[in-house]
């Protein structure tokens, strides 16, 4: 079965730093869009942040431009989400997700529902003292 697997999840403190990985199984990431998204219990699930597969530009939501950076290690077929200065409200379950049959955009991958694309089972992400 084709789809994303998310990993690096954990307790981390306020303030602290913490990278989750993206890597696919059955399928390679090519030049695919991949974004990051988080869903609080209680909240919708937000897009946080996106990563070209072809020039890599990249995309932030307000609530994590500065703090966060996605990157994407071809080599290693994975995308990243490096996490700095956490703060509480960042406590959620993150997934990364890509559409293979749809536009290689990240304006396209960030409007993805749960039901279409690729994604991943989720990594849970706490941040409390």
């Amino acid at each position: 079965q084709e789809k994303l697997v998310e990993s690096g999840g954990g307790l981390v403190q306020p303030g602290g730093s913490l990278r989750l990985s993206c890597a696919p199984s059955g399928f390679t990431l090519d030049y695919y869009a991949i974004g990051w998204f988080r869903q609080a219990p209680g909240k919708e699930r937000e897009a946080l942040a996106c990563i070209s597969g072809t020039d890599g530009s990249t995309y932030y939501t307000d609530s994590v431009k500065g703090r966060f950076t996605i990157s994407r290690d071809d080599d290693k077929d994975t995308v990243y989400l490096q996490m700095t200065n956490v703060k509480a409200e960042d406590t959620a379950i993150y997934y990364c997700a890509t559409d293979r049959f749809g536009p290689r955009s990240c304006d396209y991958v960030l409007q993805l529902s749960p039901d279409s694309g690729s994604w991943g089972q989720g990594t849970q992400v706490t941040v409390s003292s």
